[in-house]
């Protein structure tokens, strides 16, 4: 039996549909969200039936959880700790978007013990919301933070976006420097990915979007002033005040077990890797796809590698009873002369001019 995994509950629920997102979410109301409580109790018992390891975090993502409103959510959470061993000290996130946020309840979610808010900014900037089709502005931003950091807590993230639409420098700079006078202790950054099946990919030719050099220029200008700014990095796209790092992410990259529930949810459990369609219907009926076999040497190395510890040599061979190949080791060795890849005695990562390459230096490394 394994220490403990992760809990993911997925509410798919949006009150209006960013252009780049690609999650599975749609619209409801209030009987809607209801309806879907009772079906989220119904997987959450059945799931509990079958797990007897204690729960180290648990994450409500989205879509947008805040939308079901305080009451739900809490309703959610104390049903989770009825029938799921929850550790005293787990992580317990739940992501807001700051047009739901600055009229939550955050004093009802604190006390059910949510310690842990994301909050899904993506800029600082008017226009640059606009062109994402965000319908927040930053005053949003700043009473959702505020309000939080009021009900007591202080373990607070927010979103950010590199690649959106006429971004420059400069507004990625003010979008950064806004999130340091926020106070928060956690910025997660991501490159903006066209997706198939959203109005961006219809739109991409019309859109004014950086070009591959300039988005890399822009992630490692973002690197160099999150740092200056007293925010380190611990993963590609992820910075906190130290001790604040997300435990319900780095689980994943550590190759943790994690069980996910709701339409699209993903899990990993017992050694297999497995979901839920993104179909309300088929999640009702608890159609679960089996996706292949998880925890592979390939995939421990791929996934460590998002880390800026990056793969450690100890790590690999306490879960596999063998030696790192020599044969990574001098691949490795070949990037690390261009400055690609940092190596010695015991680990290998990568370095920020790395990790914008990774997934091409990967599949060499593989």
């Amino acid at each position: 039996m394994h220490n403990s995994i992760g809990l993911y509950i997925h509410i798919p629920f949006c009150k209006n549909k960013c252009l780049y997102c690609d999650f599975y979410s749609t619209k409801s109301d209030e009987s809607g969200y209801d309806e879907y409580l009772n079906e989220l109790k119904n997987k959450i018992f059945y799931w509990s039936l079958k797990i007897k390891e204690r729960v180290s975090t648990v994450y409500f993502g989205g879509g947008t959880p805040s939308v079901l409103g305080a009451k739900r959510l809490c309703v959610l959470l104390e049903y989770i700790k009825d029938n799921f061993n929850v550790m005293p000290d787990a992580e317990i996130t739940v992501e807001i978007n700051p047009d739901t946020g600055k009229n939550i309840d955050f004093l009802s979610l604190s006390k059910a013990g949510f310690n842990r808010i994301s909050v899904g900014m993506q800029s600082a900037v008017t226009n640059e919301l606009k062109a994402l089709g965000r319908i927040h502005d930053t005053n949003d931003v700043i009473l959702t933070v505020d309000s939080a950091k009021k009900a007591g807590l202080v373990n607070i993230s927010l979103d950010l976006m590199i690649g959106i639409p006429n971004q420059t420098i400069e507004t990625l700079k003010k979008s950064l420097e806004f999130c340091k006078e926020c106070g928060v202790v956690h910025i997660s950054s991501y490159i903006l990915k066209i997706e198939e099946n959203t109005p961006f990919f219809r739109m991409q030719n019309n859109l004014m979007l950086a070009d591959d050099d300039i988005q890399a220029d822009m992630y490692l200008y973002m690197v160099d002033l999150i740092s200056k700014l007293g925010y380190k990095q611990y993963e590609i796209s992820n910075f906190s005040i130290p001790g604040y790092e997300s435990k319900h992410n780095i689980n994943y990259w550590r190759c943790g077990e994690y069980i996910g529930i709701g339409p699209s949810a993903h899990s990993f459990y017992n050694g297999n890797r497995f979901y839920y369609n993104r179909s309300m219907s088929k999640f009702v009926k608890n159609e679960i796809v089996f996706d292949g076999i998880g925890g592979s040497e390939e995939e421990f190395v791929m996934l460590s590698l998002r880390l800026k510890s990056g793969l450690s040599f100890y790590e690999y061979t306490k879960r596999f009873g063998k030696a790192i190949p020599e044969k990574l080791i001098e691949k490795a060795e070949r990037y690390a002369k261009s400055g690609f890849i940092n190596i010695n005695s015991n680990s290998i990562s990568f370095t920020p001019k790395g990790f914008l390459v990774s997934n091409t230096i990967l599949s060499e490394l593989l």
